[in-house]
């Protein structure tokens, strides 16, 4: 393990100081806007401007790793989410936020997009799964541990958005100090949407729906936690709880997938989350309700993984990163609007009308799988893919998973071997 942990260790440095700030900063916002007055419907379309940045960092980071170089790309967008966590506190606006929102957003999918560009060009082909597994394991582990320093002070306090900022800053060291060559500037990938609805309508809608579920619950969860009785310490625990259970369960989820049916698992899945989502807006805060989202995480996190190995079964080997980075955008698609309409909702009906959100959307997603199933059967196209568990980040870190065809600069150099005397 240590021989695949080695070479890499200093960009898994980088990104698990990165990820501690961000994980702290993006609740922080949501305790500190309850906290500020803000209702639930602002507080939504605050936390939706993140997701709106990511998308639009998916097509602004390229052209600047270009222009700049990796290093000085990280270290640019670096600052930039340094400095918008610290404006969050100096400039205490909705309206300001929400654009500090946006332009937050755009520096972490750049952000992304370098470390796993790295990641990429130091993985052998033989090893990338390995390399995703740690990278993987390294997010989840720095965004629960974020969850815990929510105790350290008050969200009216200046400490947390300062410890955010100093976190976000300090992911520079490892990665500056560096003496990994940088690897060549990826391509944007890109395919027929339109076709691709063709070939895996089911994919598409697992990976929107789960979008809008999770990007309400990332978005509103601290705030639904809050409003139901939690402290700031409770709030951290809840958030963690969904954390570690997306980590320990979607292995197991993924692993049955892979040798039955997996459409038939997602439907199961997802069932199984719409009936702990109920069960969640029935109970107030307390153990029982950390336990249940423990399960909600675990049963949550696995479908957008999941509608990536159903989509690979469907794909030929030379359409499988343009198709799977579709399915991350339209996901994302659905994370911009899940954090406005469940704060409207929360709004208008309460707290508990979050999991009720979460109930609603799963079970629009449980609806067209028992659709088709009964109705249609949709064909593989290749080997059975393998499920590989993993978090939305940016489309360069698809080229790490298994499944995946090898990177376009490693298939040039292996034709060129191959073609010399």
């Amino acid at each position: 393990m240590w021989s695949q942990i080695a070479p890499i260790s200093s960009l898994l440095s980088g990104v698990a100081l990165l990820l501690l700030g961000n994980g702290l900063l993006n609740t922080l916002l949501t305790l500190r806007g309850v906290a500020e007055g803000y209702s639930t419907s602002m507080l939504g379309l605050i936390m939706s401007g993140y997701f709106v940045g990511f998308l639009l960092g998916t097509w602004l980071a390229i052209p600047l790793v270009r222009r700049v170089g990796h290093i000085r790309a990280f270290a640019f967008c670096a600052a930039l989410a340094a400095i918008t966590a610290l404006l969050h506190v100096l400039l205490v606006d909705p309206w300001v936020w929400l654009a500090l929102r946006v332009l937050y957003g755009v520096a972490l999918v750049s952000l992304y997009m370098v470390i796993e560009s790295w990641l990429n060009a130091q993985a052998p082909s033989d090893k990338r799964g390995q390399v995703f597994a740690i990278y993987m394991a390294v997010n989840l582990g720095a965004l629960a541990a974020a969850q815990q320093l929510l105790g350290l002070a008050e969200p009216s306090d200046f400490l947390l958005f300062a410890l955010a900022a100093m976190l976000i800053s300090a992911a520079l060291m490892p990665i500056t100090l560096t003496r990994q060559g940088q690897p060549s500037v990826p391509d944007s990938l890109h395919t027929n949407l339109r076709q691709l609805l063709g070939i895996a309508p089911l994919s598409i809608a697992a990976a929107g729906l789960s979008g809008l579920a999770l990007g309400g619950f990332w978005g509103m969860a601290p705030v639904y936690a809050s409003l139901s009785g939690f402290d700031a310490t409770g709030v951290g625990l809840l958030m963690s709880s969904a954390i570690l259970g997306g980590a320990l369960l979607q292995w197991p989820i993924g692993r049955y997938s892979d040798n039955h049916d997996r459409r038939l698992v997602l439907l199961w899945v997802v069932i199984l989350a719409v009936l702990v989502s109920v069960l969640m807006s029935l109970l107030p805060a307390g153990r029982p309700l950390l336990g249940l989202i423990f399960l909600f995480g675990g049963l949550s996190f696995a479908i957008y993984p999941v509608a990536v190995a159903q989509l690979i079964d469907q794909l030929h080997g030379d359409e499988i990163l343009a198709g799977s980075s579709s399915l991350l955008m339209v996901n994302g698609i659905g994370a911009v609007c899940g954090p406005l309409l469940a704060g409207a909702l929360m709004e208008q009906f309460g707290a508990q009308a979050l999991p009720l959100f979460f109930a609603a959307v799963l079970g629009l997603l449980a609806a067209y799988t028992v659709y088709r199933l009964r109705h249609v059967s949709d064909l593989v196209s290749g080997e059975h893919a393998h499920f590989v568990p993993m978090l939305r980040t940016s489309h360069t870190v698809l080229e790490l998973m298994p499944d995946a065809p090898a990177p376009e600069v490693e298939r040039r150099a292996e034709e060129a071997v191959t073609e010399s005397p």
